[in-house]
């Protein structure tokens, strides 16, 4: 009978949630042309303006032209890449909200971000890395050895509970913590270089890093976008999810894997941005509902637009220098996430 009630309840969310899907899709349309025109602002937008068309003839051929080079090496590879590292962050956040039932949970809780930065900072004390490309794939390692251990932490006994991870990220990434103290306490070089690094900035980047670090990207999406319907299940709680016919481990085993590959790889590209993994999914919410078959889409749209709207930001603040992005996020995000708290319109 309990089960039968669940499902019935399942069933009338089902509904529920199906009750506007054209009002939702036409919502998702209007997301991406706003998407598309946060990347031509990116383009024509910043210390120097460089109008439409001449963006439009750079794209289309190398004239040689000091604005042509503005677009094509400088512009055009941090639009690409502010694009995908938003997408990431927006998918691993509400892939973590969801897995963890934790409203305030970003990608961070499964250590991505302490574990990047530590491998970070070994790579410049220890090998004396130097560039924002040099840091890649350490970085990348890094996030990937330390959600690994924390999901092997989270998952020690018979049942994989998500507080369990919770607490399991929390202590390894309090232990990772301290250690990059201690180094770069002791070593003044080093912090002088992570310090760049781990405010998180799209600058200085190239095309190569899309082609080195977008196929971990584009795997952790195709992995969490078969997850949405295993997650409103297992919203129910555990045995609810089970009656439904969902393997609550092989869920959570997927959508560990998804964060780790969407934000160890946004992470390595331009360091720890805050704000947006954790935000951006409520924003989603407002507009779609609990329903994480378009929790996740929208939030794979909207971030890469908060995204280049905050570089584009920090470009022309302080012309002719500019804010790291990751400072802007946290500036413009972290007011508007508080009202929405206090308004009570958050809600999983």
């Amino acid at each position: 009978m309990a089960v039968e009630a669940v499902v019935a309840g399942a069933t009338g969310a089902a509904r529920t949630t199906r009750a506007r899907p054209d009002a939702r899709g036409l919502g998702l349309v209007v997301a991406v042309l706003a998407l598309g025109g946060a990347v031509l602002l990116s383009l024509t937008v910043g210390a120097r303006h460089i109008d439409l068309s001449t963006v439009w003839s750079a794209l289309g051929h190398d004239d040689g032209s000091e604005d042509a080079y503005i677009v094509r090496e400088l512009r055009l590879p941090r639009t690409i890449l502010g694009v995908g590292v938003g997408m990431a962050l927006g998918l691993a956040g509400a892939l973590m909200q969801a897995l963890t039932r934790n409203p305030l949970a970003d990608p961070g809780l499964l250590g991505v971000d302490m574990g990047a930065a530590m491998a970070v900072v070994v790579a410049i004390a220890l090998l004396g890395v130097t560039s924002p490309t040099g840091y890649v794939w350490f970085a990348l390692g890094g996030a990937a050895a330390t959600s690994t251990l924390v999901y092997l932490l989270g998952s020690l006994g018979r049942v994989t509970s998500p507080d369990r991870m919770v607490l399991a990220g929390a202590a390894v990434s309090a232990a990772l913590s301290a250690f990059v103290g201690s180094i770069l306490i002791i070593d003044g070089q080093t912090f002088d270089r992570w310090r760049f690094w781990v405010v998180g900035s799209l600058a200085g980047r190239g095309l190569d890093l899309v082609w080195q670090l977008g196929p971990f990207i584009l795997v952790g999406v195709v992995l969490a976008a078969g997850l949405g319907r295993g997650l409103n299940a297992l919203a129910l709680g555990e045995d609810a999810g089970r009656a439904l016919g969902v393997r609550a481990g092989s869920v959570r085993l997927r959508g560990a894997l998804a964060v780790t590959l969407l934000c160890g790889g946004a992470t390595a590209i331009a360091g720890p941005i805050g704000f947006v993994g954790l935000a951006v999914p409520h924003m989603a919410r407002l507009i779609t509902g609990p329903d994480n078959r378009w929790v996740m889409p929208y939030s794979a749209v909207l971030a890469p637009l908060l995204v280049l709207l905050a570089d584009v930001t920090g470009r022309v603040l302080v012309a002719p220098g500019e804010l790291e992005v990751g400072i802007v996020t946290a500036f413009l995000g972290a007011p508007v996430f508080v009202f929405l708290c206090r308004r009570r319109m958050v809600a999983l």
